[in-house]
């Protein structure tokens, strides 16, 4: 098993549930509040730690009762933190707004300390990333540290993966430094300008960002699967039907997490992105994202013939 090295956000995810949301001035009585770990780093650390993965996750927290529930968590899934902590800032918080009839959400996101994650951070854990198996980043953090990030990834020789959510637009050469992009249907047509309806349009699109310079592109599609395109095959992989679909929220962070592992641990990356797809799949069947997040024997016994 070689080292997985992700760096990323912390979130403390606080969701309200209310028939509508509150005017200006206005005060309403919720249906439920929930609070609970997020940050697509942080839910992908404890989803390759749960999955077998030896894990270490760089990242900035304030000091205060959410950098606790982050250590906690952490410590629950075998994830070694490697953190900057930040006196002046607060660790990262996002209001969620549900509204009850429809599920429909509105998100403020706070990310305080996890916003000033440093190109100074990067490069003093130099050492750490240049000597990982693999390496994950996201775009929650500034760009300039994801991009330096994976400078050093891949100088040391890391198998590295870019999962390009949020989507936003990227620097020159960011995609060339990447062996894997994880997009989902609506990141890949804002990296790509291509709509991605169909099969046939994420093949083209994933061809696009295979010319931007990526290595191989494995396209995730919800409940169709993942399309694994590395300029000599073009496969969709199915998804795993692991029961009822309780909530999604996790998915994405589930199959990132899942596939490191499975990297990891020496599988190919076909197998991989199996391996993730079936990791995302019992992740859905269960509430939250990190709490929901599935064991290696759970996947093992899902992936397990008959």
């Amino acid at each position: 098993m070689g080292a997985i090295v992700i760096l990323g956000v912390f979130m403390a995810d606080l969701a309200f549930r209310a028939a509508r949301q509150p005017r200006m001035g206005e005060t309403l009585p919720g249906l439920g509040f929930a609070l609970g770990p997020g940050g697509k780093g942080s839910n992908q650390a404890v989803a390759a730690a749960k999955a077998g993965g030896e894990v270490r996750f760089i990242t900035r927290l304030g000091r205060d009762a959410f950098a606790a529930m982050a250590r906690a968590t952490w410590a629950a899934a075998g994830v070694t933190p490697d953190v900057t902590e930040d006196a002046d800032s607060h660790t990262g918080a996002a209001s969620i707004f549900i509204e009850a009839a429809t599920g429909d959400n509105a998100i403020i996101i706070a990310p305080g300390a996890a916003g000033r994650i440093s190109v100074a951070d990067i490069d003093a854990r130099e050492a750490a990333i240049a000597g990982a198996s693999v390496f994950i980043t996201q775009l929650e953090q500034p760009l300039d540290a994801a991009f330096r990030a994976l400078q050093i990834a891949r100088a040391g020789g890391a198998r590295t993966i870019l999962n390009p959510a949020p989507a936003t637009p990227l620097p020159e050469g960011m995609l060339a430094l990447c062996d894997f992009v994880t997009p989902n249907e609506s990141e890949a047509e804002l990296l790509t300008g291509l709509p991605v309806t169909t099969l046939d349009q994420a093949r083209m699109a994933a061809e696009a960002l295979r010319r931007a310079g990526a290595g191989t592109v494995i396209l995730t599609l919800g409940e169709k699967g993942a399309l694994y395109h590395d300029g000599v095959e073009s496969t969709l992989v199915p998804a795993f039907d692991a029961g009822p679909v309780a909530e999604t929220t996790g998915a994405g962070d589930a199959f990132n997490g899942g596939f490191a592992a499975a990297l990891a641990r020496g599988l190919s990356p076909r197998d991989a992105v199996r391996f993730g797809c079936a990791t995302a799949a019992i992740s859905v069947t269960r509430p939250g994202a990190a709490a929901a997040m599935p064991t290696l024997a759970e996947i093992e016994t899902l992936l397990a013939p008959g």
